[in-house]
């Protein structure tokens, strides 16, 4: 059972809490499956990343499909969302609220532009 074994030593990497960490100062969450019908591709997500690095030294891009799963209903949404560590901030200025309206607004706009690219047609069968 040679398997089993190497499957028993890499259990404890399969599921594992996370440890406490310094929650990001700023987060963003971007709604893009609900307006794009489809997830961000990998080269969206890494173009916008090149955008935001104009802005800061370092940003952290999540994709996610969140589920929310109740008794009554359930839905799944494609969300990215962008974390931005204290020590990430550029420099040139630590005006959070400045920082998060340039960062909302670029974004907005970088999902407009890939929503316009390649939008999906929710209702085609």
């Amino acid at each position: 059972m040679k398997g089993q074994s190497a499957f028993r030593e890499m259990e404890s990497a399969l599921v594992f809490a996370v440890p406490e960490r310094e929650p990001p100062i700023l987060e963003l969450r971007v709604n893009f499956g609900v307006f794009a019908g489809r997830e961000a591709t990998d080269a969206e997500i890494e173009a916008l990343g090149k955008e935001l690095l104009e802005k800061m030294d370092y940003v952290s891009i999540v994709s996610e499909r969140h589920h929310a799963i109740g008794p009554e209903a359930e839905s799944t949404v494609h969300q990215l969302r962008i974390e931005v560590s204290a020590d990430a901030l550029p420099v040139w200025g630590r005006d959070l609220s400045e920082l998060r309206g340039r960062l909302i607004e670029l974004t907005e706009r970088w999902a407009l532009a890939c929503i316009d690219d390649r939008q999906v047609d929710a209702s085609a069968p």
